[in-house]
């Protein structure tokens, strides 16, 4: 194939063929394994055999299951799931559910639950309904993690002692203080020991033990406790895995149809949840990752939920344990510098391999250590900092009702009554109103404390009808939501209030703040932004002495000739400014307080620095989806970049490069240009005369772009895939080139890229299209391409 370039800014029709120097790889292609992802998938193996071990002991489970389960869900849903990232196989979370299936049907039963829960996947997966699941309350789902981690700690503490757990959770409380004063010495040593090792391990200081950390802590707990176990010559219980011939696969299940129903159900919901949630988390993770997001895309939530339920499916037939997308393992995946699924898979391998080769070694692990580790998952689920988040957002009750109930009941009825809850605050929250009515030196104030709605609008007229005609009235609304009913009958109440001669004034939480205004015209219909695009609202012109007196200029209406009076534009100006101020302070200003209180607080640290033209068409938060802190933005005519060292008679573009890299060491710095720019009209009609005006003498930083350009030896650049549609557009896109050329000349960008810092980009906003593109090709004529979510680093 060929491809046609333009090549010459003087004939944009001109074209020449230019054939690619080499022709597509012939044959099939070889399969390669990263060495990235080979090192993530043995440092995921290190963590998950111990793991694995653990939990299925914690279940009460054949230890080989958890065996199958970890090979299972590295192979099956490594390479079946939506996550790429995600590790999949046993899970602390479906400890406490295992355990209560086979203490209540026996173990093939619960194989072939695993069977029809992953079956179950299988159909959530092809009814699209992933997203669904992430709509469930956080609170709800912390609590539901937190109620595990109690239980399996209480659990594996008995163990640890040198005991045998209990059923439940109050039984285990109770059986506790026999337990204690029947401690076996060996058992505690060896779990202390494990314990020791989990936490002094990643605190090891110094170069030694950046490089000794790398091995992973449950690892060395483990391995380390057995190896004391064995020296001292500890007589322990340890790991038995008999042979294979005798592991237990899925069977018919046998029990009550409404009870299995129940267990299936709860095993598909607490799989399917956590593996989810567990999706997202990874993206995060991934998106944090420099240079990752390009190569990894994010998750495909209804994809990843087809691979649980086939993963879940293997497993329960070769009798292993239910599988769920497991968080520790994920992060270590990541953390370990992973870059495929193939990491995951190969984790898989490695498993199926320990578990064919390493059984002699395996077996000599005290089941003490692998309590003592299980126990530590379980504590480290009851996370503070959820509990930070759950309080900050006022559902701490939602959390509590949520962990208690799984303690005490179960997961399916502590996850339903944590929703009974969820559903209990928030109608809670809409019908707790509080309005009262006072008048002070003169003024009446109406306090509205919560959500003002529908429920709340009898009392809100009683309240309003409480102020006297022609009275100033003050209407402080402490809520963050408002129904249509209660703005209706708010404005309907406003509008006669003023129509008798008296004032209102409607503020947000704080006083002062002004939220609304009387309007004007009753039936306008602007958005909040209009006062900002030269809009022509459709409502009636009022009347004016122009209706009976010709003669008499009306200001009113634009005046074609540009000839109005300053102080009448003045006026409509102001008018603007003022009405666009009322709807920040009642739409946004309410949304972006607590940021703005906190970026005061803690100061400006913006990751980007965005330098772009100041043409008012280019709304930079608006194309970049940014808010307050995110963007450190330098806007000129023409986006331009003047050379460090020359004489412009202006370092304010030097001034703020400089400030930004070396004060506050953004990360990146993009050069936007954007269609129909004007500075580069100007530039292609400037004429050969000397720069006379403080336009022109700007415009000068401009002319390398020009002569970049006109270079017959450089072919035209590209925009989405196609050329330029003029000389103009060309010029633009060539423009961000130089720029960013120039960027590299100042001393703190060069230095900063060379420590490897600092990042450039480039980029492009076609106005009309509302679409953005990204500069890919920075070293040839310039290539934008669009943006993709998947091409995001910064």
């Amino acid at each position: 194939m060929s491809a046609c370039v333009p090549t010459r800014a003087a004939d944009p029709n001109r074209t020449e063929r230019i054939h690619p120097p080499h022709s597509p790889p012939t044959g099939p292609r070889r399969f390669r394994i990263a060495g990235a992802d080979v090192s993530a998938s043995i440092a995921v193996f290190l963590i998950a055999l111990p793991l694995s071990l653990g939990i299925a002991l914690a279940t009460g489970a054949p230890l080989q299951a958890g065996l199958v389960a970890a090979a299972v869900g590295g192979l099956v849903a490594g390479r079946l799931g939506g996550s790429p990232l995600q590790v999949s196989g046993p899970a602390a979370g479906l400890t406490v559910v295992t355990a209560d299936l086979i203490q209540r049907y026996g173990w093939r039963t619960t194989c072939a639950i695993t069977v029809l829960a992953g079956l179950a996947q299988l159909g959530l997966g092809c009814l699209r309904v992933a997203r669904g699941a992430l709509a469930v309350s956080p609170a709800i789902v912390h609590g539901m993690l937190a109620g595990i981690g109690v239980t399996i700690a209480v659990a594996q503490l008995h163990i640890v002692l040198g005991g045998t757990p209990q059923s439940s959770v109050p039984d285990n409380l109770r059986a506790l203080p026999a337990q204690l004063a029947d401690m076996r010495l060996a058992s505690v040593s060896v779990s202390a020991l494990t314990l020791a090792l989990l936490l002094l391990w990643p605190r090891l200081p110094g170069r030694a033990g950046r490089l000794l950390r790398t091995v992973p802590a449950a690892l060395v707990a483990v391995a380390g406790a057995t190896a004391a176990a064995a020296l001292a010559g500890l007589r322990l219980p340890k790991v038995d895995l008999p042979s294979w011939s005798n592991h237990a696969l899925a069977g018919l299940p046998e029990g009550p149809v409404l009870g299995l129903a129940a267990a299936v159900l709860t095993t598909t919901l607490v799989c399917s949840v956590q593996s989810l949630l567990g999706a997202v988390a990874v993206d995060k993770l991934a998106a944090g990752r420099p240079g990752l997001s390009g190569r990894v895309g994010r998750s495909d939530l209804d994809r990843e939920l087809l691979g649980q339920g086939a993963a879940n499916i293997v497993s329960g037939s070769l009798g292993g344990l239910p599988i769920a997308g497991v968080a520790v393992r994920s992060s270590a995946n990541v953390h370990a510098g992973a870059v495929s699924r193939n990491s995951t898979m190969l984790h898989g391998v490695l498993v199926v391999i320990a578990t064919l080769l390493m059984v002699p070694i395996l077996e000599l692990i005290p089941l003490a250590s692998l309590a003592a580790l299980v126990m530590a998952v379980g504590i480290q689920m009851v996370s503070l900092n959820h509990i930070r988040t759950v309080t900050r957002h006022r559902e701490v009750w939602v959390y509590a009702v949520t962990t208690l109930g799984v303690v005490s009941l179960g997961v399916l009825q502590g996850v339903a009554l944590g929703i009974a809850m969820a559903v209990g605050v928030a109608l809670h929250r809409v019908t707790r109103t509080r309005i009262t009515h006072e008048k002070r030196e003169g003024v009446h104030h109406v306090h509205v404390r919560g959500q003002l709605t529908f429920l709340a609008v009898p009392r809100l007229s009683r309240a309003l009808h409480l102020v006297p005609h022609g009275a100033d009235a003050v209407v402080e609304l402490d809520g963050s939501f408002m129904d249509h009913a209660a703005y209706e009958t708010l404005q309907d109440w406003q509008r006669t209030h003023t129509a008798q001669g008296g004032t209102v004034e409607i503020t947000g939480r704080h006083p002062g703040t002004r939220v609304s205004e009387p309007q004007t015209f009753t039936d306008c219909r602007c958005r909040p932004w209009t006062p900002w695009r030269n809009h022509h609202c459709d409502r009636p012109r009022p009347a004016s002495r122009t209706d009976k007196d010709p003669g008499v200029p009306d200001h009113s209406r634009p005046d074609p000739s540009g000839t109005a009076g300053a102080g009448g534009a003045s006026r409509a100006s102001g008018h603007e400014l003022a009405r666009g101020i009322s709807a920040f302070q009642r739409n946004t200003a309410p949304l972006v307080r607590g940021e703005l209180a906190r970026l005061a607080r803690e100061g400006q640290q913006p990751s980007q620095l965005f330098l772009t033209c100041a043409d008012s068409r280019l709304v930079t938060s608006m194309i970049t989806s940014s808010g307050p802190g995110d963007l450190f933005v330098v806007r000129n005519v023409g986006n331009l970049v003047p050379r460090a060292g020359e004489e412009s008679g202006d370092d304010s573009v030097a001034a703020a490069i400089e400030y930004a890299v070396d004060v506050l060491r953004v990360r990146s710095i993009t050069v936007c240009g954007h269609s129909g720019c004007g500075a580069m009209q100007a530039l292609m009609k400037a004429g050969p005369g000397g720069a006379r005006t403080p336009l022109e003498r700007w415009l000068r930083h401009g002319q390398p772009s020009l002569e970049r350009m006109t270079d017959d030896s450089r072919p035209w650049g590209s925009v989405g895939g196609r050329p330029p549609a003029d000389a103009v557009e060309q010029l633009c896109l060539t423009n961000v080139v130089q720029q960013l050329e120039h960027l590299r000349s100042h001393e703190s960008v060069s230095r900063a890229l060379e420590e490897g810092r600092l990042e450039l980009h480039g980029m492009y906003f076609h106005v009309g299209e509302a679409e953005a593109y990204l500069l890919t090709d920075a070293d040839g004529p310039g290539v934008f391409d669009r943006v993709r979510e998947a091409d995001l680093t910064a």
